[in-house]
């Protein structure tokens, strides 16, 4: 039988829960995640008589090697040590502790993956073989609907390269006739401004059409029967993952997040440089977009080969 975590420790998690939700403004899924991680954390301590306010970094690194004993990946090992080093960091500054065990902790070494992209040749077939989709003939008016949503998604996804979170809780405002840009709330409750191209636009004003041909009216771009109201991530991952084959792609090669990538990635290869990206992606660190670097080195490269003197016949 599991024990409760100690009392205790309860209370100064909830402490440094609070701090994370009221001065960094962090999102429900993001507190919710550092809870878990840091009540296992908690729950390991109490079965080896020790608490948080008590633990040292031999208790810490213990922790850490059970983890990957029982299997974890470094990403995940990595996580979980994060929230650690940030608690104790916070415990410390706040006189909770006179120490920080977690200061001397390394983290597991790992590889940086790159993000899976398509070509601009791949997403070129996939918009088209979800514009022929939602052109062709359909049973019913329910299947031309979803056809057009799934089109609407693709085109806007890869126009702004929303989070598929964004993009699923769009207001149904963000279709406003002759409106260029999306205000969009992401993490952290941050707002921000992305521009729309004229087949983002074009999509979601013939899909609006139709929807309203129906009669179906909503708050919500995506409108859903669902407890949230509009459709869900997994929903349009589904869809997605369905049009792949006759896009001639396999549905392992395509998912939100990876138009989302390829929406990075080709503005880079095109010219974009990383502060810009980082705006438009929402990223609150420039950190996170430097994981498409390797398409900025490419592209160097490529200069460097065709347009220096001495470059490559």
């Amino acid at each position: 039988m599991v024990r409760a975590a100690h009392a205790s420790d309860t209370r100064l998690l909830d402490l440094f829960l609070d701090m994370l939700a009221a001065e960094r403004g962090a999102a429900v899924n993001t507190l919710a995640a550092y809870r878990r991680d840091l009540d296992d954390f908690a729950l390991y301590l109490t079965s080896k008589r020790k608490t948080v306010a008590t633990a040292t970094s031999d208790e810490l690194r213990a922790h850490l090697a059970g983890l990957a004993k029982k299997g974890f990946k470094a990403s995940s090992i990595a996580r979980r040590l994060s929230a650690i080093r940030q608690l104790y960091r916070f415990l410390y500054a706040e006189g909770h502790r006179q120490d920080d065990p977690a200061a001397v902790l390394e983290g597991p070494k790992r590889a940086q993956a790159l993000p899976k992209i398509l070509s601009i040749a791949e997403v070129d077939r996939l918009l088209a073989t979800a514009r022929d989709a939602m052109s062709g003939e359909h049973p019913s008016a329910t299947s031309r609907v979803r056809a057009a949503r799934l089109a609407c998604l693709i085109e806007v996804l890869y126009a702004t390269g929303l989070r598929v979170s964004e993009l699923v809780a769009l207001p149904v405002s963000a279709a406003r006739k002759g409106a260029r840009m999306l205000i969009v709330r992401g993490k952290g409750d941050r707002e921000r401004m992305v521009p729309l191209n004229d087949a983002a636009k074009q999509a979601m004003a013939e899909y609006l059409a139709l929807l309203r041909e129906m009669g179906r009216e909503s708050r919500w771009l995506f409108p859903s029967f669902g407890e949230s109201g509009h459709l869900t991530r997994q929903h349009f991952a589904r869809e997605l993952k369905a049009l792949a084959p006759t896009a001639g792609l396999r549905p392992a090669q395509v998912s939100p997040h990876v138009l989302r990538h390829a929406f990075a990635s080709h503005l880079l290869q095109n010219g974009a440089d990383l502060r810009s990206l980082q705006t438009l992606l929402g990223h609150a660190d420039i950190s996170t977009t430097q994981i498409y670097t390797h398409v900025l080195e490419e592209r160097l490269k490529s200069l460097v080969r065709d347009l220096h003197p001495l470059g490559e016949d």
